[in-house]
């Protein structure tokens, strides 16, 4: 059975989880974001930094909510207060559920982007354009306020189709469909961007560290990145693994999704960076207008750009839906599960409210332009206040909580289910099944003991370190 506690509804295999585990932290950041700030960065150098980081820090803090949501089997304010009654603690999972709520206020207006440019690719609308007219092209959709509204209402409702039909018949099934089609559209404008005249210098630029470049700044965005794209932080970790099965192998998982995040922020890198180079751009040309602004103009360069435009745009969609699936998720379960709502009664109030905030974050450069705080308008209010504080206060109180309220032996059992172990044993490959000896469990069983005592290091003293570190600067309390 792949229900959970109390007949939940739950996750079927283990290819299935990962790929909504990875569905969830693979999306526009790895895209649309991980490129400019590479280009920004030095390339290659931040490359080693980012992946660093993610290997050391991110492993862990993933680890660390993915033993909450299994451990008490409920959405992400329901796991607090099953794990921690009569405390504070469930707080954290309010972080959580608000920052889920915000973010996909403000992300499914990008998302509705991704859906026009599919159409605009489609119709082949950037044909014959130069440069400003691409770049007019995306200004003017941004400003006309009924178009992106469209799309951005039209994004919310394939993302609720999907969250309505289950764990099981929806998250899963179309996470098995989304992932891999992703995967291999990625995969097929990397090989394309290679095969350019002149796109080696994209790879080199990508590849070769250049520490010269490397400050405290870049550092900093780096650990920032790495966290962040992860999906940390907002309790869409804790919801999946709540459905995760008590045999799912924590630790292998956790490996699994993270490196599929690498390896698609680094194959994004390979579709665009030699594709610039080819056609004599500079990665620090892009910015963040760079995916509708500057590739649309690459797209049309190239020998078979028509095709590859579309591949692109339609890539760029689904990463951002796979994310809108989980970030959906955390506020449809905790109506379900606390408040008792019906799934579909659930899943049309959270609709009906994240198209509601989510429509000023869409107009907030044409109705409610003007609108906001200093220099930041409605939709820039809502990604700072949902990016550098809700995430990091998020992830910084579930490493306390895991690394220092949790009883260790509860941590130590979602770990030890043979996770770590197994995880150990396929990278090494020291063994098989049938040639385990006394001497090699006692030997495995000390490497696990090592292992934890690592896990549990990094979770109460380094990650929170990390996370302060980050959550301070952001808000402006220290400067790096």
């Amino acid at each position: 059975m792949a229900l959970g506690s109390e007949g939940r509804d739950g996750f079927t295999s283990r290819f299935g989880i990962v790929c909504a585990a990875a569905g969830s932290a693979i999306g526009l950041g790895n895209i649309w974001r991980f490129p400019y700030v590479v280009g920004e960065s030095g390339g290659g150098a931040f490359l080693l930094i980012y992946l660093a980081f993610v290997l050391m820090l991110g492993i862990p803090v993933m680890l660390s909510e993915f033993v909450i949501g299994r451990k008490a089997k409920r959405n992400a304010y329901g796991a607090f207060r099953k794990i921690a009654p009569g405390t504070w603690w469930p707080l954290v999972g309010v972080i959580g559920i608000v920052a889920a709520f915000v973010i996909l206020a403000f992300y499914s207006t990008i998302a509705g982007w991704t859906l026009h440019y599919v159409y605009l690719s489609v119709a082949n609308s950037f044909k014959g354009l130069g440069a400003l007219e691409v770049t007019s092209v995306f200004e003017a959709f941004q400003t006309s306020g009924g178009l992106p509204l469209m799309w951005q209402m039209i994004f919310i409702l394939l993302t609720a189709v999907i969250v309505l039909s289950g764990v099981k018949k929806g998250i899963e099934k179309y996470s098995k469909i989304l992932m891999p089609f992703l995967v291999l559209l990625l995969i097929s404008l990397s090989v394309r961007a290679i095969t350019l005249p002149g796109s080696m210098g994209g790879l080199h630029f990508l590849f070769n560290p250049d520490f010269s470049k490397i400050n405290a700044a870049v550092i900093l965005g780096a650990l920032g990145q790495a966290f962040f794209s992860l999906s940390i932080g907002m309790g869409a970790l804790i919801t999946y693994a709540s459905y995760f099965p008590d045999r799912t192998n924590l630790s292998a998982t956790s490996f699994q999704v993270s490196i599929a995040d690498v390896l698609i922020a680094i194959l994004a890198g390979v579709a665009i960076f030699p594709a610039m180079f080819a056609l004599g751009m500079q990665p620090e040309e892009g910015g963040p207008g760079l995916i509708f602004m500057v590739l649309p103009n690459v797209f049309q360069a190239m020998p078979g750009g028509y095709l590859v435009a579309v591949a692109f745009f339609v890539l760029l969609a689904i990463a951002a839906l796979t994310s809108s699936i989980s970030i959906m998720e955390v506020v449809v379960a905790f109506l379900s599960e606390e408040l008792n709502i019906k799934r579909k009664s659930a899943t049309l109030i959270t609709v009906i409210a994240s198209a509601f905030v989510g429509m000023f974050c869409t107009l907030s450069w044409s109705t409610f332009e003007g609108v906001g705080i200093g220099d930041r308008n409605i939709f820039d209010l809502l990604d700072f206040t949902a990016s550098n504080v809700l995430l990091p206060l998020g992830g910084l109180l579930i490493v306390v909580f895991v690394g220092w309220y949790m009883k260790q032996q509860a941590v130590r059992d979602e770990l030890t289910n043979m996770g770590v172990l197994k995880l150990v044993v396929f990278m090494i490959g020291w063994y098989t099944k049938d040639e385990r000896t006394e001497e090699d469990r006692a030997r495995f069983r000390a490497i696990r003991i090592r292992i934890y005592a690592v896990f549990m290091f990094i979770v109460r003293f380094i990650a929170p370190i990390a996370i302060a570190i980050i959550f301070l600067n952001a808000i402006g309390l220290i400067r790096i």
